[in-house]
């Protein structure tokens, strides 16, 4: 069977372990919520398999590494017009997310961030997200207020998603392996599909937060006080406390506080 060779500059590792493929596959089964579901970035199909398994027609795959394409229309051939070619990041959500979508992969570690991104702004249409990634970023999004890894990532998906780190993996079950360890977890939309505050001023309050995260907020949010003649809020003594602790909740209290 023809292999393939992992390309550093897409960030690629190879997963070897069928097990940990497997589990990762699994993490996804048993909700209800979806009609369809994306692999970003398949590779070599390791998690392709199980997930064909349990998902059958169901599983779309998205790859942009153009060695991949011809390997996977050879040895999967039930994935028939369901191989996309293209990089995910660039694509119409509109169009991908055309029904309710659960999102999985084992993601290049180089563009991470940005699908969990995507994924914030596109929570609607994604009530399911699992994978793996590398561990300080999955640590990240699933740190809890008080934690230093706790940050703006954290903060916007766990205001729509209920988020659970799931284990840890090694280096060395990949080919070629990463210079870190990876981190599996898994995010499943709350009921609630929007926030009781102006949603984009939400973004922009955590975003100004964070950038100044050993600031007071009342140092950190300043000049949007002053920007929205707000000045006078921030003698609430929630001022006092410092972006990493406080719940997106708290946020929420924050943005119409000084909208």
């Amino acid at each position: 069977m023809q292999t393939l060779r992992a390309k550093k500059f897409l960030g690629q590792h190879f997963l070897k372990n069928e097990e940990i493929a497997e589990t990762i596959a699994h993490s996804i089964v048993g909700y209800d919520s979806f009609e369809k579901v994306v692999e970003i970035g398949p590779g070599m199909g390791v998690l392709t398999k199980y997930l064909l398994s349990y998902f059958g027609n169901k599983l779309f795959v998205v790859e942009l590494d153009r060695d991949s394409v011809p390997y996977l229309q050879e040895n999967f051939p039930e994935l028939e017009n369901r191989i996309i070619e293209g990089d995910f990041l660039q694509f119409d959500m509109q169009e991908m997310f055309d029904k309710p979508t659960a999102v999985i992969g084992n993601y290049p570690y180089n563009i991470s961030t940005q699908i969990l991104f995507k994924v914030f702004e596109n929570h609607n249409k994604v009530p399911v997200f699992s994978g793996m990634f590398q561990k300080e970023v999955a640590a990240r999004v699933a740190s809890k207020p008080g934690n230093k890894e706790y940050g703006i990532l954290s903060v916007l998906l766990q205001a729509f998603y209920n988020i659970e780190y799931l284990f840890t993996v090694s280096e060395l079950e990949f080919d070629p392996p990463p210079r870190v360890k990876s981190g599996v977890m898994r995010m499943i939309h709350k009921e609630n599909t929007s926030l009781n505050c102006n949603e984009i001023f939400f973004k922009e309050i955590i975003k100004a937060a964070f950038n100044q995260r050993r600031k007071t907020l009342r140092n950190g949010l300043k000049q949007i006080a002053q920007r929205n003649n707000k000045l006078q809020v921030l003698e609430n003594e929630i001022f006092n406390k410092r972006a990493e602790q406080l719940s997106w909740e708290a946020f929420v209290d924050l943005s119409n506080m000084l909208e």
